[in-house]
């Protein structure tokens, strides 16, 4: 159904009509019809779509894409102390894992070193605790960082998690030109949906903007940003919120970057983006191919980059984790599989899947090796990787994306009327509120149907073996935290941190002083609180 017919309804969620309306849609509220026929794709059709690796890029960022060159597999991995992460990262790559992808916990992500009274009973809860460099030697012991692509999903501490990482390379030879990986970076998705900030936005923007500036110069490989839809996906929002959130907060970045006086084409190739894989394959591929041809239409249009890698939308892509049940939870297995598909068929590069428990706990060993297991079997038994963009020209698919780039664009505008996505974050915490609760609403009544939890149920329970961080760790992180404080020159350290709120109070690239203050012992938390003295705290608005 084109937009205009919409006139007046909301053109990015379900509407709630109940399990008896014979009508379908996705969760963007497009109406899918029974049957798609040419007259739904328009006549130049491949004039429209271009060539893989060519501008606009819908068919994929490369020519050949997986027939030359597989995505990376990453598992998302961390927990507990840095040596029981370190564990299971040289387990992951043991079993195949192409890339690092690396956890932190709570404490960590808010900028706080374990030691500190709020973070009693966090640490090492939901990903691992690099509160020192000492920290970050024993989570990469062993794992020569030139050979692996390490992604970090870190926000308003990210420079800092960035620094300690160069710096263990630095001590094992490693040049920071040879670094590669993702730190996540993206704070405007944290006002929005996840809540885990330090700093007002300005003061935020400018860290991001500094991280770009200093990689540029001196880890030229490493993506400098991952600007996430997957956080919006799992608060609730639909596939074209998804798709608008992502890119509004994007060019967000690109024009704080611009206004800093950096060249658009130095930076933008580094940008990457996050994506969530949902189960709804169709919609899912499409709104890649949408992704993908929106953002190198703005980046050429409205920044006038002219390097198709400016132009180019990298991703990578994780599988829903708000799609997994507790219920029956190895149906999980048979998800993961249908998202993996999507994403790979949509033309990702980097991919994550899923443990089978992760609704009950931190994924088991067991269930991370399912999950990488269940990416090389589509990479090598399910034909997706046999030829480019396999769902081209399928009428479903391209009126799909057609309709998802057309409702996408139409709220990007709207966020523009407000001045940007800096402005506009109450608009996009209350749409995904709505879009939240339709999900709500058409599970409780059966409209969209969830095998194992409003169809299909069954009595007994499944428990499953999950992981469990042993409370003893806690305690001897924060003992090992207390020696390293105990056992350093306090006195440089003091002066560091003095440096660096110095530093913080100008307009320098504050980089560089945070390294050196890492550098000479300072932790985490104590470079984090010096900046907070600063810039001051973040203060959601009702």
């Amino acid at each position: 159904m084109a937009i205009e017919e919409h006139e007046g309804a909301d053109l990015s969620v379900a509407p709630i009509v109940g399990p008896d309306d014979p009508r379908r849609f996705t969760d963007s509220g497009i109406e899918v019809k029974p049957l798609y026929t040419e007259q739904d794709v328009p006549d130049d059709l491949a004039g429209r779509l271009g060539e893989p690796g060519e501008y606009p890029f819908t068919r994929g960022p490369h020519r050949d894409m997986y027939r030359k060159q597989l995505w990376t597999m990453r598992q998302y991995a961390g927990y507990a102390s840095a040596k029981e992460s370190n564990e299971r990262y040289k387990y992951l790559l043991r079993h195949g894992s192409t890339g690092l992808s690396m956890a932190f916990d709570l404490p960590t992500q808010l900028g706080l070193d374990s030691d500190d009274a709020r973070s009693l009973g966090e640490v090492g809860r939901t990903g691992v605790a690099i509160d020192t460099i000492e920290d970050m030697r024993t989570a990469f012991d062993g794992i020569p960082l030139d050979e692996v692509s390490t992604s970090m999903t870190i926000n308003a501490p990210a420079a800092v998690l960035l620094l300690l990482y160069d710096i263990v390379a630095e001590e094992q030879g490693v040049p920071s030109e040879k670094l590669r990986g993702t730190v996540q970076n993206d704070i405007l998705k944290e006002y929005i949906a996840r809540g885990n900030f330090i700093y007002p936005p300005e003061p935020s923007m400018r860290l991001t903007t500094d991280l770009f500036a200093y990689c540029r110069e001196h880890v030229p490989r490493w993506n400098t940003v991952s600007i996430s839809g997957y956080h919006f996906r799992e608060k609730g929002c639909s596939a074209v919120q998804e798709v608008a959130f992502t890119l509004a907060n994007g060019m967000a970045y690109v024009q704080a970057a611009v206004d800093a006086g950096l060249k658009v084409d130095d930076f933008a190739p580094r940008l990457a983006f996050f994506f969530n894989g949902h189960n709804n394959v169709f919609q899912e591929v499409a709104k890649f191919r949408a992704a993908r041809r929106m953002w190198a239409t703005f980046m050429k249009e409205r920044f006038g980059a002219t390097s198709p890698k400016s132009q180019m939308i990298r991703f990578h892509t994780q599988t829903g984790g708000v799609t997994l049940t507790a219920q029956q939870p190895v149906n999980n297995i048979v998800r993961v599989a249908l998202q993996a598909f999507a994403a790979v068929a949509g033309g990702t590069q980097s991919l994550h899947t899923n443990g089978y428990d992760e609704a009950l706990a931190l994924p088991s060993e067991r269930a991370a090796k399912i999950a990488l297991r269940t990416q090389q079997i589509v990479a090598h038994e399910s034909g997706a990787t046999d030829t480019v963009d396999p769902f081209a020209g399928s009428y479903f698919v391209e009126a799909l994306t057609d309709e998802i780039e057309q409702r996408a664009t139409a709220l990007i505008e709207k966020i523009d009327g407000m001045g940007g996505s800096v402005n506009a974050i109450r608009f996009m915490i209350d749409e995904i509120d709505e879009s939240a609760w339709g999900y709500s609403e058409r599970y409780r009544l059966a409209q969209d149907v969830v095998v194992g939890v409003n169809k299909y149920e069954e009595d007994d329970v499944e428990v499953e073996e999950t992981l469990r961080v042993d409370p003893e760790s806690e305690r001897e992180q924060v003992k090992r935290l207390k020696a390293f404080k105990a056992n350093r020159d306090q006195a440089l350290v003091d002066q560091r941190l003095g440096e660096l709120k110095r530093a913080a109070e100008g307009s320098d690239n504050l980089l560089p002083t945070i390294r050196q203050a890492l550098k000479d012992n300072a932790s985490m938390g104590e470079v984090c609180a010096a900046m907070k003295e600063v810039f001051g705290a973040y203060q959601p608005q009702g």
